[in-house]
């Protein structure tokens, strides 16, 4: 390829001329020149149709090329944000709202007790420790992620201490990748034990006593470790004062049968392994083997992909299993190892209407169900008798069912959209909750309120949405609005509070939140029609949101926003593409954009379950070139102002997706609308985020959402919220 591909002309920035809450007539407030994309002769055929992809160097992560045009579209972004003459406002009440303590749920691990604080706006929270039975108050660190590196940018990504809290071992990811390296550490003195393994990638760490660790992780990929497919995954055996080079595998390295997704756990009493083993992110076989016995056998309790089920408890032989096997909304049943399959399964707690995800803890099964995703708590002997409902402190969502065996209180939180996160501590043989402790957040949940709504699809299928905002809001069609969905991976979106969604409600927002098809709200049937074939269901109910919100006057076209992320990002850019005229503005963050090509980064080819592959047939890839966001770019069309979000460490959904849907965009936008993209340095997916980067990103998408709403000045400034 040619070097320096980047023709840049300089950004204009003409007058701010208006402070009232209209867009200029002329458009004249901002105008920019985007940087010069160059393009390639790059076709790809698929059942004998050619298609173009002429930005397909960007794909290069490690080339200067791309590095040169990353650098050339930043400046253009951040020259147009920061003449958004209230971002520095934005800025300032973000940062004061985040500047709290957060205080998480303590554990005990052997002799000490254990919790994260972060005093405010540190970048990665604290771990801090005391010893059992001692005053929190003589707590001292214990492991500290800010002094990782200056930048904050270095993360805690999973722990997990021996069963006697001696030794623990701590992954850390670094600029927000996936990959991860694990340190060991002898947990009385913090010194390290043996080296430092690396290249773990979605992985689990279960110690087998105190003797060694599970864990999983790919072969390293041939060209970018931060683009290139990582196909098959196998779970290791690192023998502690062993060097890595001869850890062995356990399971996965088989050539005629390749596993994407491969996890091992030790169950609580030491004597199984437990191995799941995927193809793709839904469904996948179950196998466990003894670890009391040499040379014992892999034992098969599911042989297929069909079901998603896991082991979540044991008593010697006896196992109980979460499956959704005959059971939409998953059940609990009961098996013995000697003949696990489910052939042999006894039901225990049965489906209901409601999905089920399970815990334990103190000797019991505590069933989280979800209504309208909304949190509701049963408890449970282990032998399926309803021992209580499990009283809440409201209407919400809540976490951390969840508790050691012999444990006799457990803590979990409470919150929804208008209620910063509370901890309580429940007596578990009692059945009592009481508050341990309330953040004192610069927001006062009483003058907000959230409401859960039911609208309708374009196939009539009735969709819960639940719409928060300041109280004493106007229903007039003016209150600047976000939309957010996710709608796949059956993932469920639920109710709770963020410090930025509070920050957007005191400016006079509306935060309304869709739990579309696709996700985990109602089961399995709920997830599947919005999977493959049935993909378009979750884009009609994303408008059909709109609509209502418009409909009902929250809104208007010209004051909302649409916003998501990941498979959210599809989300944004499928509706945006396909309804230019819905919305103002378009955030689609760290998107799946590019429907033709996803399967071919790294762990890509495991989501097409949800989407399918343009390699299946014609028939699926003729669907999805018909919704894919790069490729239904029509040249002339006034799109949204639209700003996309990336991280250029981002190797679970690879930035190329948003690098090429921007060069797209700023090629056929018609119109003074701005299509800019804002690439985050040293940044992921956005699991260990600092901080700081979180609110700078945060102050810039509410800067261009609400400039491009019209808004000369904020529209409700912090010092109007009564405190």
């Amino acid at each position: 390829m040619k070097t320096n591909p980047i023709c840049l002309v300089a950004l204009s920035i003409l007058v701010l001329t208006s402070c009232k809450d209209e867009k200029a007539e002329d458009e004249t407030v901002m105008a920019l020149t985007y940087p010069e994309t160059k393009k390639v002769d790059t076709t790809d055929t698929y059942f004998g149709n050619e298609v173009a992809d002429p930005y397909r160097w960007l794909e290069d992560d490690r080339s200067e090329e791309t590095g040169e045009w990353v650098k050339a579209q930043n400046k253009v972004t951040q020259d147009y944000l920061a003449n958004i003459p209230y971002r520095n406002a934005i800025e300032d009440r973000l940062t004061e709202l985040w500047n709290y303590e957060k205080i998480g749920a303590p554990f005990i691990e052997g002799d000490y007790t254990y919790y994260y604080k972060n005093d405010g706006l540190q970048n990665q929270s604290v771990l801090y420790r005391y010893e059992n039975d001692a005053d929190p108050s003589t707590a001292t660190v214990f492991l500290d992620p800010n002094s990782f590196n200056e930048e904050g940018t270095i993360s805690l990504g999973g722990m997990s201490f021996t069963e006697d809290g001696s030794k623990l071992a701590y992954a850390i990811s670094e600029g927000g990748s996936d990959w991860r390296k694990l340190i060991i550490l002898d947990a009385e003195t913090k010194e390290q034990l043996g080296d430092t393994l690396v290249d773990l990638k979605f992985s689990g760490i279960s110690w087998y006593k105190d003797e060694g660790i599970f864990y999983s992780s790919y072969d390293k990929p041939k060209g970018s470790e931060l683009s290139a497919m990582t196909d098959q995954h196998k779970l290791y055996y690192h023998k502690l004062g062993t060097p890595q080079s001869s850890d062995k595998v356990v399971f996965g390295a088989t050539a005629d049968q390749k596993y994407r997704y491969v996890g091992g756990s030790v169950t609580n009493d030491q004597r199984f392994l437990v191995i799941s083993a995927s193809t793709s992110t839904n469904g996948g076989k179950i196998f466990m083997k003894r670890l009391d016995e040499a040379n014992a056998p892999l034992v098969t309790v599911i042989d297929n992909f069909d079901t998603n089920s896991y082991v979540m408890h044991n008593e010697g032989d006896k196992l109980w299993i979460v499956t959704d096997k005959d059971a939409p909304n998953k059940k609990i049943v009961t098996t013995n190892f000697k003949n696990p399959t489910p052939a042999n399964w006894t039901d225990l707690i049965p489906e209901t209407e409601s999905v089920l995800s399970p815990s334990t803890g103190g000797g019991y099964i505590f069933a989280e169900y979800m209504v309208d995703a909304v949190s509701q708590i049963k408890q449970y002997n282990y032998d399926g008798t309803l021992v209580r409902d499990v009283k809440l402190p409201g209407v919400g969502n809540v976490s951390g069912f969840g508790a050691k065996e012999d444990d006799k209180t457990l803590y979990y939180s409470f919150t929804n959209y208008v209620t910063p996160g509370s901890t309580y501590i429940y007596n578990i043989a009692e059945g009592t909750s009481e508050l341990y402790r309330k953040p004192d957040v610069k927001f006062d949940p009483s003058l907000y309120e959230s409401k859960q709504v039911f609208y309708t699809s374009k196939d009539g299928t009735k969709i819960p949405m639940i719409i928060s905002y300041k109280k004493g809001m106007k229903q007039d069609g003016t209150n600047p609005t976000i939309l957010y969905g996710y709608g796949g991976f059956n993932i469920s979106l639920y109710p709770g509070f963020s410090v930025s969604r509070a920050a957007w409600m005191e400016m006079g927002g509306v935060y309304a939140v869709a739990n579309l098809r696709g996700g985990g709200e109602y089961g399995t049937k709920w997830h599947d029609a919005g999977t493959k074939m049935q993909k378009q269901n979750v884009f009609d109910d994303f408008i059909a949101a709109a609509e209502y919100l418009k409909k009902e006057k929250y809104t208007s076209t010209e004051k909302l926003a649409l916003q998501g992320g990941s498979n959210g990002g599809l989300l944004v850019g499928a509706t945006m593409t396909q309804r230019p005229d819905l919305a103002a503005v378009a955030i689609p963050q760290v998107g799946v954009l590019d429907m033709l090509r996803y399967n071919k980064f790294t762990a890509g080819a495991g989501w097409a379950y949800d989407y399918g592959t343009a390699e299946d047939n014609i028939e699926m890839f003729n669907y999805l070139k018909g919704y894919s966001p790069l490729h239904n770019v029509k040249a002339g069309t006034n799109y949204p102002a639209t700003l996309i979000t990336t991280g250029d460490h981002d190797d679970r959904v690879v930035p190329a997706h948003s690098f090429k849907f921007a060069a797209e965009l700023q090629s056929k936008q018609a119109g003074n609308n701005p299509t800019l993209i804002r690439i985050e340095t040293d940044a992921g997916h956005g699991a260990g985020k600092p901080t700081s980067k979180i609110i700078e990103e945060q102050t810039d998408i509410y800067g261009f959402m609400l400039y491009n709403m019209g808004y000369k000045e904020l529209p409700q400034t912090a010092n109007d919220v009564k405190m």
